[in-house]
């Protein structure tokens, strides 16, 4: 559940962490080379904190996988879920996270950065209280 030591390994361009149990409480030390991180089933449900965490700590990420977390919505995760719900999930990472070229197992296209640089501001899912 630590991240503690990665801070020694400031040259670090590949991390895995999957099958975890990191929650909201991510904390990442600042790994200016990672290029791919992937969150794969752990305990994320908080997406915006999470992308602005990582876009202030891993700047060269270009590679992001958070497939089996509550904040990636598909239907391994909850049957509610469809593919409009992924789509405004990809749009809005993609709004965050301007240099990714992979999100989870797809390839990010053109016509998503464009979508993502003209609406994906407004594609946070927000719950109610």
């Amino acid at each position: 559940r630590s991240l503690e030591g990665l801070k020694t390994f400031s040259y670090l361009e590949e991390l895995i962490l999957d099958n975890n149990l990191l929650g909201n409480d991510l904390l990442l030390p600042r790994l200016p080379h990672l290029h791919t991180l992937t969150l794969n089933k752990n305990q994320i449900t908080e997406l915006e904190s999470l992308l602005d965490h990582l876009a202030e700590v891993v700047p060269s990420l270009r590679y992001l996988s958070l497939l089996g977390n509550m904040a990636c919505p598909n239907e391994l995760v909850c049957k509610e879920k469809d593919e409009d719900d992924y789509q405004r999930y990809r749009y809005f990472v993609l709004h965050k996270l301007t240099n990714l070229k992979f999100l989870d197992t797809r390839k990010v296209t053109r016509r998503e950065r464009e979508e993502a640089l003209l609406r994906g501001a407004f594609m946070k899912v927000v719950k109610p209280k």
